[in-house]
């Protein structure tokens, strides 16, 4: 080979080189200018009042869509940038989009569970829900996942596939609830501690009297004593005040009666000799 020759493969090498060379510069330069637009974007969208205006649930799940769409649309760009035919890009995704999504069965499966929960609505941010072992207030709901907050401040997060393939309790979605407590006590004088549970509930002021009043039945008869039921209405939101008072207020009551607990079972044992 000439030195002409290794000269004009040089030549043309250069030239390669200097054009692959200015399209990854293009295409890093639309990288870097596209991710700041995007982002612009997003901000714009989530101020428009429209926006604001939507649930929270909703929003977030808008908010994901649109930047996962936009986002497709900065790879394409790069993508016709660097020269790559579109057709080959077709070809090989298509080829690659089975492989992937069986890979990705459990991801789909996620999506599909957050698409039906904005759809069907079984809670809001902000409720409580229990869902499985994981209890607390729905901080967020994207499009795979579901974060909660646990009463003790931990961050559980929860994909949505087994938020629809499960049982969820939304404590909080109606506006009352009812206090259910247990007592044991000692004796048969059943009229008189169902009146002191009765009053002791009556007295509190959060307590309802729709959609029933409160009242306090014997369960079950138990060693050394009866089992008795208290049930009381009361808001959402009063809830646990209702029921600490409830549970501090009545064997109180009961104990200025003269009603206490149960006796121990070995006294029962030593009372029948």
């Amino acid at each position: 080979m000439d030195t002409g020759t290794i000269s004009a493969w040089g030549a043309k090498l250069i030239d390669l080189a200097s054009a692959v060379g200015v399209k990854i510069i293009l295409a890093l330069l639309i990288f870097i200018i596209g991710r700041i637009v995007i982002k612009k974007i997003l901000s714009t969208i989530g101020k428009i009042k429209a926006m604001e205006k939507i649930d929270p649930a909703v929003r977030s799940f808008l908010m994901n869509f649109f930047k996962i769409a936009l986002y497709v649309v900065l790879v394409i760009s790069i993508i016709s940038v660097l020269g790559v035919p579109m057709a080959s890009v077709i070809t090989v995704l298509a080829t690659c989009g089975l492989a992937v999504g069986m890979a990705l069965q459990g991801a789909l499966a996620n999506l599909a569970g957050g698409i039906m929960l904005l759809v069907f609505r079984p809670f809001n941010i902000g409720d409580l829900i229990v869902a499985g072992d994981a209890t607390g207030v729905v901080k967020e709901m994207n499009l795979f996942y579901t974060v909660v907050n646990t009463l003790d401040n931990q961050v559980i997060t929860i994909p949505n596939g087994g938020l629809m393939g499960g049982n969820i309790t939304n404590v909080t979605k109606e506006d009352v609830r009812r206090v259910d407590l247990t007592f044991n006590i000692s004796g048969a004088d059943i009229a008189g501690a169902r009146k002191v549970m009765v009053e002791q509930m009556k007295a509190n002021e959060k307590v309802l009297d729709t959609p029933e009043p409160p009242m306090a039945e014997p369960l079950e008869g138990i060693p050394g004593g009866m089992s008795f039921t208290a049930r009381a209405w009361t808001k959402t939101a009063d809830y646990w005040d209702v029921y600490f008072g409830l549970m501090e207020a009545i064997p109180t009551a009961l104990g200025e009666v003269g009603v206490g607990g149960p006796l121990p079972a070995y006294n029962i044992i030593n009372e029948n000799k």
